[in-house]
């Protein structure tokens, strides 16, 4: 099971990383907090010095069409704010 899907590389969260030295992932739905910092200090070589998460609950939509009404839903999603140790430095844009 990989732990870390992807950095989520915004706007707010560039500029919560420049400011409070906290980076942003999504993470697996079933993943806690012990295993997401394990998984950053593997992955990137830093000190973690608190792990926050927020489960985002899918948006549902309804469409009118003519073949009737159509109901969907995106998928449900685990969002990390990881907390750097100072003096550490995670560089998301080296492997692009």
């Amino acid at each position: 099971m990989s732990i870390l899907i992807k950095p989520i590389i915004t706007e707010k969260a560039t500029t919560n990383s420049e400011l409070n030295n906290c980076f942003s992932f999504m993470v697996s739905t079933k993943a806690n907090k012990v295993e997401i910092k394990k998984a950053v200090e593997a992955a990137y070589g830093v000190s973690v010095e608190k792990v926050r998460t927020i489960n985002v609950r899918p948006d549902r939509s309804t469409k009118f069409t003519k073949t009737g009404i159509q109901h969907g839903k995106t998928n449900a999603v685990k969002k990390a704010l990881v907390q750097l140790a100072e003096g550490e430095v995670i560089d998301l844009y080296s492997n692009m």
